[in-house]
């Protein structure tokens, strides 16, 4: 009985001291335990640090139309914080020579396919970081691209945040093979925007009287009030002379910015156009022989983006092919971007509308201009280095940054190493004082002299052993004639 009450008393007491140890502190200790844990979130936001990248010495076009001369770009944390001449750059930031070399934005493709895999709508579940059309891209300089309707950085070996913006386009047909369809488009634009006229006269009358009632959606198409609205771009596929004529009046009449794709003939109604502020997504090298049958002008021109830019048009230039061919179309795919844009200038374009025609007007067209397109402060730092004029056949590009990380070095991928390989450049000399002279090579140990003669004895060794063999021959040769 007594060992039975004495388990008893041990056990209330265990029990005792383990809900004191779970018990909560008092008041003057709860916080002190409050600013323990907020002193630990402190030291862990202290030990993130700034991620500085500069890229030094290069001839930076911005894209702004300003060329900056053994300039420096300053990133922090992925955007551009300086650009200039006299740019203090932290200790402890990485840095990018790029001495001798051409400094670019990043190229914007309006469209292409295979650059970020087979991804999908959720681009950060589908992206694959790691394709080998990715680097293609980056090897031409491609950044950002439109995948589907949204645009998408190329980030290798991240699928963290890719995506910059999702449906940035209101894709709308106007053809002269379907005229029930452009009958139904322009009744669908009446509505949205009778429908805006009576919403923007309600605003103003609601400021009086509270009750008024919202005007009614009813038979409002919701993908055309976003464009009359200015929330998305409206696109139109068209090649035909009539049917480009027909999208610019129309957004004339209704007055929105159309994005006309395609475009072969747009050089024809250059000025309506223009008028409509329209946007033009071209290959100038396409080629489309003209219709005998219709006495206007018509068919493709290799001048068709400088007339249209002079028109006031903002153009942008995209291949024949959006995907990577490596067996097939080469020359005319998504890495030869940059050589569709010299075809244009060929055509009359200037230099840097040509420029802007693969980095800024997508850019605007996408609706990301304020993150890409130019380097400015403030923006995403994604640029290229290119070892020439990024317009000219021969030029590759070296280097290519994207949000203030390397994400391309030509001499360390397969695809373009052997062909023209970066000069290796040797350490610069030390520069002595007056009076001061080269230091003298440092006398070899004992232990080594030791070690050298005794290679020097190995090396004779052999010599003395051939000797004693070439005696042994001699007298060998005596005795044979001494015989005879």
């Amino acid at each position: 009985m007594i060992r039975r009450l004495a388990l008893l008393a041990a056990f209330v007491f265990a029990a005792e001291a383990r809900t004191s140890a779970f018990q909560e502190p008092e008041s003057g200790g709860g916080g002190s335990s409050d600013s323990e844990g907020a002193k630990k979130a402190d030291e862990k936001a202290e030990k993130v640090e700034d991620r500085w990248y500069a890229v030094v010495g290069g001839e930076v076009h911005t894209g702004t139309g300003a060329v900056l001369r053994g300039a420096t770009v300053l990133a922090k944390n992925g955007k551009i914080t300086a650009i200039g001449n006299n740019v203090d750059i932290p200790p402890e930031a990485k840095r990018l020579d790029a001495a001798g070399m051409h400094v670019y934005p990043g190229i914007v493709a309006i469209s292409s396919q295979g650059l970020v895999g087979t991804a999908g709508s959720d681009f950060e579940d589908t992206i694959d970081p790691f394709n080998s059309r990715m680097i293609l891209g980056l090897s031409s300089g491609i950044t950002t691209s439109g995948v589907a309707g949204t645009a998408v950085k190329l980030r290798r070996f991240s699928v963290k945040d890719p995506v910059v913006r999702e449906k940035f386009f209101t894709i709308l047909s106007w053809s002269d093979r379907n005229p029930a369809g452009k009958r139904t488009l322009r009744d669908k634009f009446q509505k949205a925007a009778e429908y805006l006229r009576q919403y923007r006269d309600w605003e103003e009358k609601v400021k009086k009287d509270k009750e008024l009632k919202e005007p009614a959606k009813k038979d409002v198409d919701s993908s055309v009030l976003s464009v009359l609205k200015n929330e998305s771009l409206a696109k139109f596929t068209a090649n035909d002379r009539d049917e480009i004529l027909g999208v610019a009046r129309l957004a004339q009449e209704f007055g929105f910015r159309p994005v006309v794709e395609g475009c072969m003939e747009g050089w024809t109604v250059a000025d309506e156009l223009g008028r409509a502020g329209a946007f033009a997504i071209l290959t100038p090298r396409d080629r489309r022989a003209k219709d005998e049958q219709s006495v206007a002008e018509g068919g493709a021109s290799i001048q068709n983006a400088g007339i249209l830019y002079r028109a006031g048009v903002q153009v942008a230039v995209t291949p024949a092919s959006e995907s990577v061919d490596l067996g097939g179309l080469v020359g005319r795919d998504i890495v030869a971007i940059a050589i569709e844009a010299d075809f244009a200038v060929r055509g009359g374009l200037p230099e840097e509308a040509a420029l802007a025609a693969i980095t800024t007007v997508p850019a605007r067209i996408m609706g990301i201009s304020h993150r890409v397109g130019s380097l400015e402060v403030g923006k995403d730092c994604d640029l290229i280095v290119a070892d020439g004029d990024l317009l000219h056949y021969k030029t590759f590009v070296q280097y290519t940054v994207v949000d203030g990380k390397l994400a391309y070095d030509k001499e360390k991928e397969l695809f373009f190493a052997h062909i023209r390989p970066r000069p290796v450049v040797a350490p610069p000399e030390k520069k002595l004082d007056k009076g001061e002279t080269k230091a003298a090579p440092a006398e070899p140990k004992e232990d080594d002299k030791a070690k050298a003669g005794d290679k020097e004895e190995k090396k004779d060794e052999p010599k003395k052993e051939e000797k004693k063999d070439d005696k042994k021959d001699g007298d060998k040769k005596d005795g044979d004639r001494l015989r005879l």
